[in-house]
């Protein structure tokens, strides 16, 4: 069956294609809400921005298909093969994705509130930015896996491995990671606001510039600040390190203005600096330059922290952490060649790179970082 004879059959009120080859097929855009693909060969097809409400995938192998920006809300995806598939952007609330294979599925910015996920393969998976509320993920393997930024509100993680995982930024009030493996985690930035790590193993992990205000700590006991009344100016005792908080938002109209609820930078505790992910926007057009040019556009994000940098009185010398973001990591040796020009080898700060299946406004990378400025 061609695409044109499915369209066909679907106008006229057929929903059941089961077993059918539909292998590389193009379906972009298209309405197929309720359609029954079971046990359906959709490998390599594109089915960005589809609605696909409903639908029954039970079984389909949907190998590396393009889903991105796609409405899956309430899908049926038992055992499904979506392994390497591009997810970004889609709604897949509600979806039922029991035992489904999602090795190295790029879920970045979509949204699986109150999805089922048990049993299924996340092995290499991508949840940058991601929202995640309302599901369990317990005993699940998340180890080295891409949770930056992520909206894990409330989300069951009891017994989960995260050993290496990268939460910086993440959302995880009211998160349970009780007798979690989380060694060697980064939390830096992270919301733990009454979360519960009641017997997880925290060594090696990074806290930095973490709330964890109200949580239930490794020990049983729950964190509070020294000052009652959460005075950011008083020093607070977070596992075990006694540290000043104080914070103070960087803004300068040198680098482009943030466009969502977020700050160009904040200065945390009088010497941390958390500078938001830069584009290449030129805050002179207030645009995105060099579409087509990794090398530009590395340039222009280098001099937006830049500026940012110096707003807070900072260098680039300051900088112990960045994150690099690419839409193509095949653009890795371009943007590290005008990175390295920033920081000398022998003192690079430390650095994550992954790649995004889609960055904001669709550029090419975005660069984030974090700066201990000195005191004296």
């Amino acid at each position: 069956m061609d695409v044109k004879a499915l369209l066909e059959k679907y106008a006229q009120g057929e929903r059941k294609f089961h077993g059918i080859n539909l292998k590389g097929i193009d379906l972009k855009g298209r309405d197929l809400s309720q359609i029954d693909l079971y046990r359906a060969n959709l490998n390599g097809s594109d089915f960005s921005d589809a609605t696909l409400v409903k639908a029954n995938f039970w079984e389909a192998s949907l190998a590396r298909v393009s889903l991105k920006g796609s409405n899956l809300a309430g899908i049926q995806g038992g055992s499904a093969n979506l392994s390497y598939a591009d997810l970004s952007n889609a709604d897949l609330s509600r979806a039922k994705l029991i035992n489904a294979n999602l090795q190295g599925a790029d879920f970045t910015r979509a949204n699986l509130i109150q999805a089922e996920l048990n049993g299924a393969n996340l092995q290499g998976a991508i949840f940058y930015k991601t929202i995640l509320r309302g599901i369990s993920l317990e005993k699940f393997n998340l180890s080295n896996l891409n949770f930056i930024a992520a909206d894990l509100v409330g989300v069951y993680l009891g017994e989960a491995n995260l050993k290496y995982a990268y939460l910086q930024g993440a959302n995880l009030e009211r998160a349970c990671l009780s007798d979690a493996n989380l060694m060697l985690a980064n939390f830096d930035g992270a919301n733990l606001r009454k979360a519960n790590l009641n017997g997880a193993n925290i060594y090696g992990a990074s806290f930095k510039g973490a709330d964890l205000t109200g949580a239930i700590m490794p020990d049983g006991e729950v964190y509070k600040p020294t000052s009652t009344d959460l005075d950011f100016g008083q020093p607070v005792t977070i596992l075990g390190t006694e540290i000043s908080m104080t914070r103070k938002v960087i803004r300068t109209d040198k680098a482009p203005a943030p466009v969502g609820p977020y700050n160009q930078a904040i200065l945390a505790s009088g010497q941390m600096l958390f500078v938001a992910g830069q584009i290449a926007i030129d805050p002179r057009l207030g645009d995105v330059v060099y579409t087509d040019d990794v090398t530009k556009q590395t340039e222009q994000v280098m001099k937006n922290l830049e500026a940012i940098l110096t707003e807070a009185g900072a260098t680039f010398a300051d900088v112990v952490k960045t994150s690099v973001f690419l839409a193509d990591m095949k653009d890795f040796a371009a943007m590290n060649a005008v990175y390295a020009q920033y920081f000398p080898e022998d003192t690079a700060p430390a650095r994550a790179c992954v790649q995004a299946a889609r960055l904001p406004k669709d550029v090419l990378v975005e660069i984030e970082c974090i700066a201990v400025i000195s005191n004296t």
